[in-house]
């Protein structure tokens, strides 16, 4: 069973609104519809009866309540209570008034869009820490430690972060690679061992170069480690570790700078968790790779006459 970020049953009123955007991959049409809703607007969806929200979100009674126990509740009741307290938080922090750009709005103001991005920004970082499952970061952690090997898998935008991620290892003194291309991470996969670890980072956790990737390496016999913002994404089957963001992106923004930003934290968290299992050898590494960049000149190239030029 995978380690996971994130588990429902322990208490589904913290971060009601993060659990719900979660498990958007894993809902039904009717029951997306009724999450959009609420997520639109937390505070008036808490002052809905059962039958105003089942209306507004076009579907039934029967329905608001199924997904009421699909994000962990006893039943509407519960939910409207949590969606209360997370209007609440959301309201103390400015949430109603800085909504996410879902579409071009000629109204927003230069000052209205920095604002609204600025805010998200920081609350993927905040719900992204508050959401994430140390006990699976910690796995993660000892996994990558004591691999003598370490393959990164991103496409697009998570590709940045995959390359973020590789960069920082390497610089620590360990042996890592990252793919940005189907090809050749599905090579890099197959060829992998029980010793090895292999990464897949995907904000959707749907990108199927990504998912097709990391099961390669899990059929290999590699741990695997999922990075992604959707608990129930297809990613997941093939991770034994899965560490999951907490970034709201709109169809608008796909690939906005809120996901990379909660997946840089996450990488972050994994680097120095592995830096700190030897932080010795770490700490000269990162000495010797800096001062190798810094002290390093361009080669001059040598001045070729006319008459050499010639005779070549």
């Amino acid at each position: 069973m995978a380690i996971e970020s994130g588990d429902p049953s322990v208490d589904p009123t913290r971060d009601v609104l993060v659990r719900m955007r979660s498990a958007l991959p894993q809902l039904q049409p009717a029951e997306h519809r009724v999450a959009e809703v609420v997520l639109r607007d937390p505070a008036g969806a808490a002052h809905l009866s059962i039958t105003e929200l089942a209306e507004r979100a076009d579907t039934s009674v029967a329905t608001v309540a199924r997904f009421s126990h699909s994000v962990g509740f006893g039943g509407y009741p519960q939910l409207r209570l949590a969606l209360a307290g997370a209007a609440a938080r959301e309201s103390a922090l400015g949430g109603p008034t800085r909504q996410p750009p879902a579409d071009l709005n000629e109204a927003q103001t230069t000052e209205d869009i920095v604002a609204a991005i600025v805010h998200h920004e920081v609350r993927a970082l905040q719900e992204t820490a508050e959401h994430l499952d140390l006990t699976a970061l910690d796995a993660a952690v000892e996994a990558v430690a004591a691999a003598p090997r370490v393959e990164i898998f991103g496409i697009g935008a998570s590709g940045l972060v995959a390359t973020d991620l590789q960069y920082k290892l390497i610089r620590a003194g360990r042996v890592a690679f990252c793919w940005t291309e189907f090809h050749a991470a599905m090579t890099s996969a197959v060829l992998l061992g029980a010793s090895d670890v292999a990464i897949g980072i995907s904000h959707s956790g749907s990108t199927q170069d990504v998912v097709e990737a990391l099961a390669a390496a899990k059929n290999a016999g590699a741990t695997t480690i999922a990075i992604t913002n959707f608990s129930g994404a297809p990613i997941v089957e093939y991770a034994d570790i899965v560490l999951t963001t907490a970034a709201r992106e709109t169809a608008f923004r796909s690939g906005a700078l809120a996901s990379r930003t909660a997946q840089l934290a996450v990488v972050d968290f994994l680097f120095v968790g592995v830096a700190r299992t030897s932080l010795e050898a770490t700490t000269e590494a990162l000495r010797r790779t800096h001062e190798a960049v810094r002290d390093s000149r361009p080669m001059k190239r040598r001045k070729t006459s006319a008459k050499g030029k010639q005779n070549k």
